[in-house]
């Protein structure tokens, strides 16, 4: 039963969800009105992981014949182990979207529930089933589905969108590229096998790296504008400073160095990045 869940589990793929969960907590926190409701705020982060959840299980079916042709998957996926089998884990994945969907529906409003729907959607149709096997820069245009928590959120606990959570969601959208092409670098060669056509296999390394460049001095700015909406305050001011002069530092060192260990680095630190930028929203705005 524990390799049942735990395959299942993976299904979900944990970290992805967990950054997108946090980003939708950042955006709720910020926001403030259900602080006094903490049942409600935990059901809402729980419709949001199911919408995360849902989106990658349908992911993984949709990519299972990709995820038996590339090495970095097809000996980790629960698909190509056998460890779940393709009507299961579609079914698995819808089960979760419409959790998310009810949940949403039941404890606030259609706008919230409309954006999940809508972020599984794009994800599993847009993203996995048209532009990834078609565009080098299916990441740059599917990103859009991984950075939509903030708006679920907001939405969520207020009815609306403000200007604050779409400029959360713009901070999201644009990591995505730096973050996905410098593991695309590392197994580029995975993708050419399967046939899918990212940056890295269709313009090249160089090309790959400038961009992983650019994308990241464009990103540093976006993060210090929380800043001029009163969110965030000087806990929030000198963390995201500091850790954009790390990300910049890391991209700088990817495209002189031109390593896969350069590549993981950035890769690696992407996350922790994310992860800690969010955090900083939060707890700025608890202390501001």
């Amino acid at each position: 039963m524990k390799s049942v869940i735990t395959s299942y589990i993976n299904l979900t793929k944990p970290t992805i969800v967990l950054l997108f969960v946090l980003t939708g907590a950042s955006a709720m926190v910020v926001e403030g009105s259900l602080l006094s409701e903490p049942f409600k705020f935990f059901l809402i982060l729980l419709a949001i992981t199911f919408c995360a959840a849902s989106a990658n299980a349908l992911n993984m079916y949709a990519d299972r014949d990709i995820d038996e042709i590339m090495q970095r998957t097809r000996k980790k996926r629960p698909l190509p182990l056998k460890q779940v089998t393709p009507i299961k884990a579609l079914w698995f994945g819808i089960i979760l979207g419409a959790l998310s969907t009810i949940i949403l529906l039941s404890v606030s409003n259609l706008l919230a529930a409309s954006l999940s729907v809508a972020t599984i959607l794009f994800y599993v149709c847009v993203y996995t089933m048209y532009l990834k096997r078609r565009t080098p820069y299916n990441i740059v245009i599917g990103g859009a589905a991984g950075a939509t928590a903030p708006l679920i959120g907001w939405a969520a606990a207020s009815g609306e969108i403000s200007y604050l959570a779409w400029l959360l969601f713009l901070i999201i959208f644009m990591w995505t590229p730096p973050h996905f092409w410098a593991l695309a670098l590392v197994i580029k060669n995975d993708y050419k096998d399967a046939g899918v056509p990212m940056l890295p296999v269709v313009s090249g390394d160089r090309r790959t790296r400038i961009e992983i460049f650019i994308y990241s001095l464009l990103l540093i700015p976006l993060t210090l504008l929380p800043i001029l909406i009163t969110a965030g305050g000087s806990t929030y001011l000198i963390g995201s400073i500091v850790l954009g002069l790390l990300f910049i530092y890391f991209a700088y060192n990817l495209l002189v160095k031109k390593t896969d260990k350069s590549a993981y680095a950035l890769f690696g630190f992407s996350i922790v990045y994310l992860l800690v930028l969010f955090t900083l929203l939060m707890v700025g705005a608890l202390v501001h």
